[in-house]
């Protein structure tokens, strides 16, 4: 039986990881047990992890990584720009301003 899904962050908590141009650092895990959005650690350094069960061929990971993102922001996948990192683990995004 698969996992439920945990609860994303509230969507001011991910905004408040970004820079003033809107830019938000992400650590991506692809090929997890479970679809996830964590906030970092209390002293950790603002870096968002995101864990998802696509493997990391064709483009799958990063699209299910951004698709998580916008539904955790509640904003349309689109307002989402892949900045680099499109084959590491290390992921910038942009987030445009509604």
């Amino acid at each position: 039986m698969p996992r439920p899904p945990s609860p994303a962050p509230p969507p001011e908590a991910i905004l408040a990881l970004t820079d003033a141009d809107g830019r938000l650092a992400i650590r991506a895990t692809p090929n997890a047990r479970a679809d996830a959005v964590l906030l970092p650690a209390d002293g950790a350094p603002p870096v968002l992890a995101i864990r998802t069960t696509a493997t990391p061929e064709d483009g799958r990971a990063n699209e299910a990584i951004l698709a998580l993102l916008a539904a955790a922001l509640g904003r349309p996948r689109s307002a989402l720009t892949l900045l680099r990192g499109a084959t590491t683990r290390d992921k910038l995004v942009r987030i445009e301003r509604l």
